[in-house]
């Protein structure tokens, strides 16, 4: 498999699956602190509480990075450790650790590429309201800029929000995620306020960034695939197309929300002047993190959304967690965002991918995880298929380094290249981890 030159080899993460240490140093307490403690939420009442305890090990980490030899490596900031209430002064001892972390990186030649969201909300902010309420947004543009401040000098690729659809879908429409309100298409306001916050965080971090770095955002992009060519079923699939892809890119590439979303989505008096012009800035690049499609059939009478939601038909397969693994439609949605968005498309990276299987070690140790091994592979080679018929695609990041907490799933999920005892914390690096290794050192 060849690559452009200069292609980014990565590994991503973020910070409240992996860190742990959520009482310590002054860090205060995040939506998911608080979600995951409720009973029935998280499977077997599991938190992030200890994780991987990735706060306090982060230079083995690192070292595996280094053995690894990624050129990028992505994480998540947590923003109650940095602003425990979501406001006002830094915390210096959160502020610190980030900032060790990116000396280390760099100290192995490793480019730092901070994550400012990956869904945990401090507390203070989510009871005033969270992202339903258009302050958040404004608080989120202080936070970016306090990051920026520390760490600009040294990171050249920002990311300001992670999967916002997943944030307002799972967060504050199925109820699934923190902060668990079931509001169902009734969350245009929390997709306006996130979308509008990157907008802000971007134009108050610039003052505080080096001149070569580069600002985008990472979208969690799949198609709605119908379980039958009924055209009832094929409409209900392009519904959730453009609810996942169009209601997310197309206020930044083409300049407005999509109409034929709206009529399903009251809108209410969330934008306001001036507000669309934001929501195009800051975008150096697309962050693109791919799983698989959705599969839907039409809603029947009473439903309390236009689509229902089904499981892949027999003869697809899935991982773990229950997602079609196709890895031809990354290939088709790298192709679909090219033709959708023309000149107005900025360079693509492929900021997550990867996929949850058993991982049972061995008698010995070893972890032959020769199932991620052939995702990894098809994923990569459909990427390089997009790339052969046009698209700018600069980058690809595995999710994830380390098995860690998996949200409502806690630890039963693995998606690591490198597995993580539940009781010691030892890394182990699966079959997967020296694929990879050796993949990078061959496109070099």
């Amino acid at each position: 498999m060849k690559f452009p030159p200069g292609f980014v080899w990565g590994v991503a993460t973020s910070a409240y699956q992996i860190e742990g240490a959520t009482e310590e140093d002054g860090r205060g307490v995040s939506m998911w602190d608080t979600f995951s403690r409720i009973p029935g939420r998280v499977e077997r009442g599991e938190t992030g509480e200890v994780a991987c305890e990735h706060y306090h090990r982060y230079r083995e980490d690192v070292a595996l990075m280094a053995d690894l030899g990624v050129t990028s490596y992505r994480f998540s900031v947590a923003w109650p450790r940095v602003q425990p209430d979501g406001r006002g002064g830094p915390n210096p001892k959160g502020l610190d650790f980030y900032s060790r972390l990116v000396d280390t990186l760099l100290e192995h030649g490793i480019d730092p590429c901070p994550t400012l969201y990956h869904w945990d909300l401090p507390q203070p902010l989510s009871d005033a309201g969270g992202w339903l309420v258009r302050d958040t947004a404004h608080r989120f543009a202080e936070y970016a800029a306090v990051v920026a401040q520390r760490l600009g000098d040294r990171a050249s690729t920002w990311i300001t929000h992670n999967e916002p659809s997943v944030s307002a879908f799972y967060g504050y429409g199925l109820g699934r995620y923190a902060p668990g309100e079931m509001r169902m298409l009734d969350v245009f306001p929390v997709v306006h306020h996130l979308l509008l916050s990157h907008g802000l965080a971007v134009r108050a971090m610039r003052p505080h960034l080096r001149g070569d770095a580069i600002t985008g955002i990472a979208h969690n992009l799949s198609f709605g695939r119908p379980v039958s060519p009924a055209p009832a079923d094929s409409d209900a699939a392009e519904l959730l197309t453009a609810l996942q892809v169009h209601l997310f890119c197309d206020p930044a590439f083409l300049g407005g929300y999509p109409s034929a979303v709206l009529e399903h989505m009251p809108v209410g008096n969330a934008v306001r002047d001036g507000d669309l012009a934001l929501l195009t800035e800051g975008h150096d690049f697309l962050g693109v993190n791919y799983y698989g499609p959705q599969y839907v059939t039409a809603a029947l009478p009473g439903d309390p959304l236009p689509f229902r939601l089904v499981d892949p038909p027999e003869g697809v397969r899935r991982n773990e967690l229950g997602i079609a693994i196709e890895p031809a439609g990354l290939a088709e949605l790298l192709g679909y965002l090219r033709t959708r968005y023309r000149s107005a498309l900025p360079p693509i990276i492929i900021t997550e991918n990867g996929t949850a299987c058993p991982d049972v070690p061995a008698p010995d140790g070893r972890v032959e995880d020769h199932d991620r091994v052939s995702y990894m592979d098809r994923h990569l080679r459909a990427v390089r298929v997009a790339i052969a018929e046009g698209s700018d695609v600069r980058g690809y990041y595995v999710w994830s380094l380390l098995d860690n907490f998996e949200w409502t799933f806690g630890y039963s999920k693995r998606f690591g290249l490198v597995h993580v005892d539940r009781a010691t914390r030892e890394r182990i690096p699966k079959a997967s981890y020296h694929w990879y290794r050796d993949l990078i050192a061959a496109t070099r």
